[in-house]
C-alpha cells in the first residue's frame, strides 16, 4: 500500500467558469488556469501520482504545452489513472477537502463524487469530498481564490 497527498490553488477572477469536482457552479467568478483549473481533481492528480512515484501534474501536463491549454481536468485524471494502473496500481480510497469562502458546495458534492468514482473506476463509496470555508481568513477568506487538498492510498492490483 502507499499513501500519496496533493495539493492545489487557483485565483478567482472574472470571465472564466467555476469547475470543481468536474462540475459546473454557476457563481460570478471562476479559476484561473492553463487548464479549466479544477483545484479539486488537481489535488487527487498530485496525490495519486506521488502514491505511484510517478512525479506531479506539472511533469506530465505542463502548463507551457498548448495541448493542455483549457482542457477538461477529467480527461487529464483519467489519463492519471491510466498511469496508476500501467504501473499495477489500483485505487483504495480518495479523500479531499476544498476550502472556499464561496460559494457553499454542499450541494454539489454527490455529483462531484460520482464523476470523480467514474473517472477513477472506483465505487462512489472509494471518494470523500469535504468543503470548509477559512472563517473568511487569507486569500480564500477574501474569495481571491481556492484550494484543495487530497490523500489517496493505492495498492498493488494483485495484492488481495
Amino acid at each position: 500500500m502507499r499513501v500519496g497527498q496533493g495539493f492545489d490553488v487557483h485565483q478567482l477572477v472574472p470571465n472564466r467558469k467555476l469547475i470543481i469536482g468536474g462540475v459546473t457552479i454557476d457563481f460570478h467568478l471562476g479559476l484561473m488556469g492553463h487548464s479549466d483549473a479544477d483545484v479539486l481533481i488537481h489535488a487527487i492528480m498530485d496525490a495519486l501520482l506521488g502514491a505511484a512515484g510517478l512525479g506531479d501534474i506539472g511533469q506530465h501536463f505542463p502548463d507551457s504545452d498548448a495541448t493542455f491549454k483549457n482542457i477538461d481536468s477529467r480527461d487529464l485524471l483519467k489519463k492519471v489513472i491510466k498511469l496508476i494502473e500501467l504501473s499495477d496500481f489500483k485505487v483504495i480510497n480518495i479523500d479531499t477537502t476544498i476550502i472556499c469562502q464561496a460559494p457553499m458546495l454542499s450541494k454539489f458534492i454527490p455529483l462531484m463524487i460520482e464523476n470523480i468514482s467514474l473517472d477513477c473506476g472506483c465505487d462512489k463509496s472509494q471518494i470523500n469530498i469535504k468543503a470548509t470555508t477559512s472563517e473568511a481568513l487569507g486569500f480564500v477568506g477574501r474569495s481571491e481564490g481556492i484550494a484543495a487538498q487530497a490523500i489517496c492510498l493505492i495498492e498493488l492490483k494483485d495484492s488481495q
